[in-house]
């Protein structure tokens, strides 16, 4: 089995050739979602362009849709539709990574492709100027799919020393974490913070706040950058809310939500009318907040239960909470903690829109 010193040779090797002149080419890593809610990416050549790519610059491309459970083997062809360009933290110089969207050969949305829709609620309802904010929870797991400093057999202590902790048997792989931040800021996603979180190899990383559905091509972006970080130290990144048995916390995307009305003096009238539209929608938030929750939502562990709807001040068991200091100020946001860390970021703005302001 490869060893972190390994892969930390090979980085060595490989910087040597990142230095050499691409002669006015580009090298766009194409970037997209497939059928298990993972991120896929394949490279081409393009030609140095001044002043750098728009996504309407970028040529549509195409991929083998059979091979990611995206389409039929007898009309496999599926389309790419570059939606976001971001500077490339891994090769550096004037490429780029490319953010792009499935589209069928008769021009549709791909049946995976979950960025369509909500982009055209965002632009519908742009008027309130909603922002977002998630919170991805994540474990980091070897490549036997044990997280990292845990027991051969068993688990480790009850929760407790792990959260924001510092120092050894509290905290592991900070390198990736760290190295994950740096690309991050490198290629402009809207990073704003990182923590360790309650079990031992679980962290959590927030981005925002995103206006519409920026938000949901950052987090994207964010996820692709850690997942390939992590590859390059031999390790896993797992997004399951519950990676492994035991009384642990599960892994969540909290999403954090305002409008510009709930934002100003007054707001809070705002807010507590959305929760309420919320509410009354439960169940249809619970099926697209992604697979596997009732492993999380048990109502224990700083959850509500998966078949109820709560909300609270600063209650962070309730399903909606509103921080402390926005009930004082009268105004400000609140946090939707019923989204598993698995879930896709596009349905979970999506929606939310939807319930608040109507569907398009």
């Amino acid at each position: 089995m490869a060893t972190t010193e390994s892969f930390l040779s090979n980085a060595q090797n490989l910087q040597k050739f990142l230095t050499l002149d691409q002669r006015g080419k580009v090298m766009a890593e194409y970037i997209w979602i497939d059928a298990e809610g993972g991120t896929r990416s394949k490279s081409r050549t393009l030609d140095e362009k001044e002043g750098g790519y728009t996504p309407d610059d970028l040529p549509i491309w195409n991929f083998d849709g059979s091979s990611t459970g995206q389409a039929p083997g007898d009309n496999s062809d599926v389309y790419l539709k570059p939606v976001a360009v971001f500077p490339d933290p891994f090769r550096l110089g004037n490429n780029i990574l490319v953010l792009s969207e499935c589209i069928d050969n008769d021009g549709n949305p791909n049946k995976y492709n979950f960025r369509h829709e909500t982009a055209k609620l965002m632009e519908a309802h742009a008027a309130h100027e909603p922002w977002f904010g998630l919170e991805q929870e994540y474990t980091l797991l070897d490549l036997n799919d044990r997280p990292y400093g845990w027991p051969k057999n068993g688990f480790p202590a009850p929760q407790g020393p792990y959260y924001c902790g510092v120092g050894a048997g509290k905290v592991v792989q900070r390198d990736i974490v760290e190295a994950h931040y740096r690309a991050c800021l490198y290629a402009g996603v809207k990073i704003s913070g990182t923590n360790a979180e309650v079990m031992p190899a679980q962290w959590e990383f927030q981005v925002g706040p995103c206006l519409g559905i920026e938000m949901g091509d950052h987090l994207w972006l964010a996820r692709f950058l850690l997942h390939r970080i992590a590859e390059e130290f031999g390790a896993k990144v797992s997004v399951h809310p519950k990676p492994i048995p035991g009384d642990w916390n599960g892994a969540g995307l909290h999403s954090n939500f305002s409008t510009k009305e709930m934002r100003e003096e007054g707001g809070m009238k705002y807010i507590e009318a959305a929760i309420e539209k919320l509410g009354k929608r439960h169940q249809e938030h619970i099926a697209v907040y992604g697979e596997d929750n009732e492993k999380r939502l048990t109502g224990r562990h700083e959850t509500g239960a998966i078949d109820q709807f709560s909300y609270g001040v600063a209650n962070r068991g309730c399903s909606i909470r509103i921080p402390r200091e926005c009930a004082a100020k009268g105004y400000g946001y609140f946090e939707d903690r019923r989204p598993a860390s698995n879930a896709d970021p596009y349905q979970i703005t999506g929606i939310i829109m939807e319930t608040c302001f109507g569907a398009v």
